[in-house]
């Protein structure tokens, strides 16, 4: 799967644009979570939460892939500073909601209790999104509409997934070299030196 056709799944499935997409090709493998500003528990945070949205089935999930690792980097070096916030108030929201409505904090919770937080963050974030969408131009609140922080946070989640090694490879059938190699191939003068 090419990066652009993951893109277009990651909008299809969450149904907006993803954030950050022109930045996102650019992406450094070498960077180092612990380069960004994000701590250790963001990280356990994400990657719990990721599982959610992702789970292991006879594939590997989420948090196999260490995809919380790859967000922290993708925001910190992604997203622009009002967007950085929004995520980061997102994982504060998502808190919030697993001590109030089931006095533990989200990584603590049982694997029902997770899918159910979850999966109401997702309905009220489509709901907003819908909302939004139906509204005319001047009167769409643009910041909830394009930075909504579930949305941005299923998409990284995708995305990191889908360019992971466990992803690319054990999940996607995965092609390091596309194409074939053709050493004898025709040639007349004046011909292009490569296939479109």
């Amino acid at each position: 799967m090419e990066r652009r056709d993951l893109l277009k799944m990651i909008a299809a499935a969450t149904g907006m644009a993803m954030v950050g997409s022109a930045y996102a090709y650019d992406f450094a493998q070498n960077v180092k979570w612990q380069d960004t500003n994000f701590k250790q528990d963001d990280i356990h945070f994400l990657n719990e939460l990721a599982e959610v949205i992702m789970p292991r089935t006879n594939t590997p999930g989420a948090k196999d892939a260490k995809v919380g690792e790859s967000m922290a980097i993708m925001v910190n070096d992604c997203y622009e500073a009002e967007q950085i916030a929004n995520f980061k108030n997102g994982i504060k929201t998502i808190e919030a909601l697993a001590q109030s409505n089931y006095g533990l904090p989200f990584v603590k919770l049982s694997k029902d209790n997770r899918h159910e937080l979850v999966s109401s963050v997702n309905e009220k974030a489509q709901q907003e999104v819908k909302r939004n969408q139906t509204m005319g131009e001047n009167e769409q609140d643009k910041r909830s509409y394009e930075y909504h922080y579930f949305i941005m946070m299923k998409q990284l989640v995708l995305f990191c997934f889908f360019n992971s090694a466990e992803g690319a490879t054990k999940v996607l059938r995965h092609v390091a070299i596309p194409g074939r190699y053709d050493g004898d191939m025709p040639y007349k003068k004046g011909d292009r030196a490569w296939y479109r």
